[in-house]
C-alpha cells in the first residue's frame, strides 16, 4: 500500500486504487491481488496492493456524499 505502513487492507475497508483512480471497499484478497468494488456496489476490480491507499475519514465521507448526490440525479 502506499502512503502508510499499515500493510495490505483488510476486507471491508475503503481505498483509493491510484492505478485506476478509483475508490472502492475491500471485497477480498486473490493471490497477489485484492478484490475491490466501488462504494455503491457493482462489478468488482482487481488492484494491486502496491497502488492502494486507505481513505481517510473525510475522503470517505466526501465519496459517500458524491455518490448519494449522483445517485439524486439520476432519479429526478
Amino acid at each position: 500500500m502506499t502512503g502508510d505502513a499499515g500493510g495490505i487492507p483488510a476486507v471491508g475497508e475503503a481505498v483509493h486504487d491510484s492505478d485506476r483512480d478509483r475508490v472502492g471497499r475491500v471485497m477480498g484478497h486473490v493471490g497477489p491481488y485484492v478484490q475491490l468494488r466501488p462504494l455503491a456496489g457493482g462489478r468488482e476490480w482487481d488492484a494491486d496492493p502496491g497502488h492502494l491507499r486507505r481513505l481517510t475519514p473525510a475522503e470517505l465521507l466526501s465519496a459517500l456524499v458524491a455518490q448519494a448526490n449522483a445517485r439524486s440525479r439520476q432519479t429526478r
